[in-house]
């Protein structure tokens, strides 16, 4: 797992460097260098200009242009002001003993005299803003992206494209599109997130010292980035000594007459992925609709309100079919009503693992009043717990339904909130979003995320689904964030499958459905398999990290 740090995480690190004697200047030195060596590795490099800012983050870019100066590149850095101006005393130090070097720089030239810096250059080092920034670029760094988007330059970013949020992953302005972010000492929340997603390209870890990595552990991350290797622990080995039951039986308990299909689609996403058993409960007026959709699940149709969904009368019943399975999901296209709320509340009685979607996350929000972390004592259960709410569903449930989080950070934030007030191993928070985090009491964790095709209706139906197949099948609960995070990834990895055959706009959840065996095998495989490939990545990487 690679850690991920917030911003002022990552400075106390740099403090802490320091007090074990790696000054501030020797970090500048080594970021510059690791730019400098990035830019170098991706070939085919002659001529670089450098968009260094004011302060230390400009410094790296100039200690870049003077590694690369030595290694015999043409190189030139454009600087908003004289050396003798920056804002930074170190990055002022830094860029004269540069120029002292004999690297050529230009001070703030007319947008047609960067473009025409720019179209002579085969590589970028874009060092204009730093972690520290998170407002809308004002000039002239505002006219400097401009123009290096439009300008069709291969771009390494250093610490975080210019104009992105490092913290919160938002863009409120002009931003870099970068193909590489080579980034300081570990990963940062906003590069993984939002619109940080679309522009850091592949994203590179510097450590710059030997000490960084217990430092960083130390710094006690926000979250971890999953990679492959991580899975061994939940993946049942392979065999052929299985049958139907071994496999784990799924209960589904959701639908309405208003939505039928998340139901449907739920269930069969659950068997997909693994379970042996699956079968649905619907409420009566849906279940002649779902059992022409579903040839090897049984359906159970359930005492119905005049509206479609479940009664209160459903309770007994939906309690009796969840004692005898492995896991059951409840949620999806549920509606919320009464009866509803009341199904919700039996199944948080059961002894099954239970996993709560969509409406079942609704149904808690109104049974609580929209405050679940004051009601801890309701999510208090022996048998593991997952609760799989996306941003707007995470806001409702924890008295933000005006205000939801709007980034992994006020995400992550608002799950702890959950999980921290039950206090138990059992609960884990799936919080849903461009970037997701499978948040526990003890560990946060952000799987490798989808493409854009999973933004579509029904696609969180099959994550659930994918879910309750995992946990039934059993994988081992007793990690369950990193049960909840494989889950994540296959799901990823699904719709990535179906958009090659449908088309980045063209997928539907019921096409992830088709594809989920074949991600979740594929995911396997990757952890399989990861070592041997990550030992000879260290070797050609040499110290650095690739996200």
């Amino acid at each position: 797992m690679q850690p991920v740090l917030n911003v002022e995480d990552i400075r106390a690190v740099e403090q802490r460097l320091a007090d074990v004697g790696v000054s501030v200047s020797e970090l500048m030195h080594r970021a510059g260098g690791a730019a400098a060596q990035e830019v170098l590795r991706l070939g085919d490099v002659s001529h670089v200009v450098v968009l260094a800012g004011l302060g230390n983050n400009g410094g790296d870019g100039w200690v870049a242009a003077e590694e690369l100066k030595a290694k015999g590149v043409s190189v030139k850095v454009v600087s908003p002001c004289e050396p003798d101006d920056l804002h930074s005393d170190l990055a002022r130090l830094v860029a004269k003993g540069v120029v002292e070097a004999g690297v050529e720089y230009v001070v703030g030239p007319a947008r047609d005299e960067l473009d025409e810096l720019l179209a002579d250059c085969d590589t970028v080092i874009d060092a204009m803003l730093g972690t520290g920034f998170h407002d809308a670029p004002v000039a002239p760094f505002s006219i400097w992206i401009d123009a290096l988007n439009a300008s069709g330059a291969r771009v390494v970013s250093v610490d975080v494209p210019s104009g992105l949020s490092a913290q919160t992953g938002h863009a409120p302005g002009a931003v870099v599109v970068a193909d590489v972010t080579i980034t300081m000492l570990a990963l940062k929340p906003g590069l993984l997130s939002d619109d940080g997603r679309d522009v850091c390209g592949s994203i590179v870890v510097a450590p710059l010292a030997g000490q960084t990595q217990k430092l960083v552990y130390d710094a006690d991350p926000v979250a971890w980035r999953c990679e492959p290797e991580d899975y061994l622990d939940v993946l049942n080995p392979p065999t052929c000594v299985v049958d139907k039951y071994t496999r784990g039986s799924v209960l589904v308990v959701g639908g309405s007459t208003r939505f039928p299909g998340a139901a449907i689609m739920a269930a069969k996403a659950a068997a997909r992925a693994g379970a042996g058993y699956v079968t649905l409960a619907v409420p009566e007026p849906v279940a002649n609709l779902a059992r022409t959709h579903l040839l090897e699940i049984p359906v159970v149709g359930l005492p119905a309100d005049a509206d479609g969904t479940f009664s209160g009368a459903a309770r007994a019943q939906v309690a009796d079919l969840a004692a005898r399975r492995s896991a059951v999901l409840v949620g999806p296209g549920m509606c919320v009503t009464g009866g509803t709320v009341g199904v919700v509340s039996t199944l948080l009685e059961s002894p099954a693992p239970l996993i709560i979607d969509a409406d079942g996350l609704n149904s808690l929000a109104r049974l609580t009043s929209n405050r679940i972390d004051e009601f801890p004592e309701l999510l208090r259960r022996k048998a593991p717990l997952v609760l799989t709410p996306h941003r707007r569903e995470l806001g409702r449930l924890v008295g933000l339904k005006d205000n939801p989080p709007d980034s992994l950070t006020s995400a992550l934030e608002a799950a702890r909130r959950i999980v921290w007030s039950d206090g138990g191993s059992e609960l884990v928070v799936v919080a849903k979003g461009t970037a997701t985090a499978c948040v526990g009491v003890e560990v946060a964790l952000l799987p490798k995320p989808g493409p854009a095709s999973l933004a579509t209706a029904g696609s969180g139906d099959v994550l659930a689904g994918i879910m309750a197949g995992l946990l039934a099948s059993g994988s081992d609960a007793g990690a369950l964030p990193m049960l909840a995070s494989l889950a994540c990834e296959a799901h990823g990895y699904a719709a990535s499958i179906a958009q090659e055959r449908f088309g980045s706009k063209g997928v539907m959840a019921a096409d992830i459905i088709d594809t989920v065996g074949l991600a979740v095998d594929a995911v396997e495989d990757r952890a399989a398999y990861s070592d041997a490939d990550d030992n000879a990545d260290s070797v050609q990487d040499k110290g650095s990290d690739r996200a």
